[in-house]
C-alpha cells in the first residue's frame, strides 16, 4: 500500500441548506443545519484514506469540543494520528458554509488553531516524509509552514502536491519546488494573472507555472473537467455528468484522489481521470467529508 503526507487545515464546517444565498439585510429561513467534519487538508487526508492509501496527517486542533470530535472521527478513519496536534490558545478551525438548492456553496472560514500550524511543527515529521510515496499540501495554513513543507519534501526527494487554496501570492522559490500544482480557474487567474475562459487561456496558465518551475499542472475546470499539463499530455480530461447537490469539497476529493492514483503508479492524465469520478461522486452528496467516496464506490462508477 502507498504512503502519503498530507499536512494542512482541519474545521468543523457549520452547514445551511437555504433557497437562495440572501442579500444583504435579508433575513432568510433555512431548510437544514448539519455540523460535519471539514478544511482542505483534513478532506484530502480522509480522501487518500477511504480511497486506499496509508495516511499520516498532520494539523493543529484547538482544545475543545469540536477538537475532540475531530480526533475521534480521524481514529474512525483510520488515519496515522501521531501529528495531529493540540493548541490550547486558540480554538478549532471552523467554516460557516450556505449550500443553494443549486448545489453552489459560499463559505466563510475561521482558521483558529490552523493558523498555529507552524515550522517549528514540521520539525517530527521528517522521518514520515522520508518514506512517503507523496506529500500533499494546501493554503490554508502559514505560507511560511507550506515553504517549509516544500523545503522538506525536496530535501527528501519526494514529490509535493501543492493545492493553492485559498490562492495567495506565493514565491518562485516555492514553486520551483512544486511537482505538481492543482489550482480551479479562480485560483489559477489569481496565482498568474491569466483569466480561464477556454482551453487555450488554461494552457497559457499553465505555461505560466511551468516557466516558475512547477514541473506538472492540473486546472480544474469545475463541472468541464480538468485541464492536465504534462510532458506527456495536454488537454482537457471530462467531468462526468452527474446531477450536483453540494459542491463542497469537490475539489478536496479531487486532489485525495488524483493523489491516490498518482501513488499506485497511474500516469498524471488517468490519475486527474479517477479524480474527476471521485469528484463526481461526492457531488451528488450533501457535506465535505460526507461525501467522500469509497474505493469500491468510485471503482463501481468507473465500471
Amino acid at each position: 500500500m502507498s504512503k502519503i503526507v498530507v499536512i494542512g487545515s482541519t474545521n468543523m464546517d457549520l452547514v445551511a441548506q437555504v433557497p437562495h444565498y440572501p442579500a444583504a439585510g435579508e433575513t432568510l429561513f433555512g431548510t437544514s443545519f448539519t455540523t460535519i467534519p471539514g478544511g482542505k487538508g483534513a478532506n484530502q487526508a480522509v480522501a487518500v484514506a477511504r480511497i486506499g492509501s496509508e495516511v499520516s496527517f498532520m494539523t493543529k486542533l484547538g482544545n475543545d469540543a469540536f477538537g475532540q470530535q475531530m480526533r475521534q472521527h480521524f481514529s474512525e478513519e483510520g488515519m496515522d494520528m501521531t501529528h495531529i496536534l493540540t493548541d490550547t490558545d486558540s480554538p478549532t478551525g471552523t467554516a460557516l458554509i450556505t449550500v443553494e438548492e443549486k448545489g453552489e456553496n459560499r463559505i466563510i472560514v475561521i482558521p483558529g488553531a490552523n493558523a498555529r500550524l507552524s515550522e517549528k511543527d514540521l520539525e517530527n515529521l521528517s522521518a514520515e516524509m522520508s518514506s512517503c510515496d507523496f506529500v500533499l499540501t494546501q493554503l490554508e495554513i502559514p505560507l511560511p509552514t507550506v515553504i517549509r513543507i516544500a523545503e522538506m519534501a525536496s530535501d527528501a526527494r519526494k514529490p509535493l502536491i501543492l493545492n493553492p487554496a485559498p490562492a495567495r501570492p506565493l514565491p518562485d522559490s516555492l514553486l520551483q519546488k512544486i511537482f505538481l500544482i492543482t489550482p480551479n480557474e479562480t485560483e489559477a487567474e489569481i496565482l498568474t494573472g491569466i483569466r480561464i475562459r477556454d482551453t487555450e487561456s488554461a494552457r497559457q496558465a499553465a505555461q505560466w507555472f511551468r516557466k516558475k518551475g512547477v514541473k506538472q499542472v492540473i486546472i480544474t475546470l469545475g463541472a468541464q473537467g480538468a485541464f492536465v499539463f504534462t510532458d506527456e499530455f495536454q488537454g482537457i480530461i471530462p467531468a462526468y455528468k452527474v446531477k450536483a447537490t453540494d459542491t463542497t469539497a469537490a475539489g478536496d476529493v479531487f486532489n485525495g484522489a488524483l493523489t491516490v492514483a498518482l501513488s499506485e503508479g497511474k500516469n498524471t492524465a488517468d490519475a486527474a481521470r479517477f479524480g474527476c469520478a471521485a469528484s463526481a461522486l461526492a457531488v451528488m452528496r450533501p457535506g465535505a467529508q460526507s461525501s467522500i467516496p469509497t474505493r469500491t464506490e468510485i471503482d463501481a462508477f468507473l465500471a
